[in-house]
């Protein structure tokens, strides 16, 4: 997932360089230049040169939003959407998530399609959600193609399609998002917009499940376990089936249980 806040350049800066670079933000920022207090804004979310302050955060945050600065927009909505320095308030999230997604804020248009499919804020609406998703899927945003390929997978806003599903499942997979691949391993597990290949399944769920997806996990140790799309391994099926019970998965914690792992 991204981060919370956005992160500029900045952020690689030695502790020394940040304690100056949040120094001289603060002169700019009280001449009110809007980047300056967005800038300020993110010092104080990460605490980055000052003390972390949410509450600080917001106050920069929001100097610099209602001059119209799309980063410090999505940042008062997120923070808002998380609770960060303000009661948490989905409603306001979404005015300012808004705000900058029409500005073309990638990271507000995926979070206000987040707040439509959930109906977080506004009344849910899938189709809407998949209209944000796209905006921010067609620039590259990798959580909001694979958001986009569930629509098409199931329906939700858009016509039903699983080809296209996959398409935007593929796009994000390879972008290393894990959901994107779960979901691609299933397509091909099941043979849904794209021909049955249980070897292709494996290779997608086994990328998933490097990178920790306790789901992945579990999938890969049942595909272990069947020998579906690999050899049958009882020690690799218990490898990846106790790596996803440490985690909680509660169907791999009951095979461990069985099977006395």
């Amino acid at each position: 997932m991204r981060r919370i806040f956005v992160l500029l350049s900045f952020c690689v800066m030695s502790l020394t360089q940040f304690a100056q670079t949040a120094s001289d933000y603060v002169d700019a920022a009280n001449r009110g230049n809007a980047f300056a207090q967005c800038n300020l804004g993110l010092c104080y979310a990460e605490g980055n040169g000052v003390p972390q302050n949410y509450s600080t955060a917001v106050y920069w945050f929001r100097k610099a939003a209602e001059q119209g600065d799309a980063y410090a927009q999505y940042n008062l909505g997120r923070s808002y959407d998380l609770g960060n320095g303000v009661s948490q308030n989905y409603s306001t999230a979404v005015y300012w998530y808004r705000k900058a997604a029409e500005k073309g804020n990638l990271d507000a248009q995926h979070r206000l399609g987040v707040c439509f499919q959930e109906g977080k804020g506004v009344s849910q609406n899938y189709g809407t959600a998949a209209y944000w998703y796209r905006k921010a899927a067609e620039q590259g945003v990798a959580s909001s193609q694979c958001n986009l390929g569930f629509c098409y997978d199931r329906g939700a806003g858009v016509p039903q399609d699983y080809s296209t599903a996959v398409y935007w499942y593929r796009k994000a997979a390879e972008q290393g998002n894990a959901m994107a691949q779960i979901n691609l391993g299933k397509c091909y597990l099941n043979g849904t917009g794209v021909p049955q290949d249980y070897k292709t399944a494996v290779y997608w769920i086994r990328k998933a499940a490097s990178q920790g997806d306790a789901d992945a996990q579990y999938g890969l140790g049942l595909a272990y376990q069947e020998g579906i799309g690999v050899p049958k391994d009882m020690s690799l099926a218990r490898f990846w089936m106790e790596e996803a019970a440490k985690k909680g998965h509660q169907d791999a914690m009951d095979v461990c249980r069985k099977r006395g792992w």
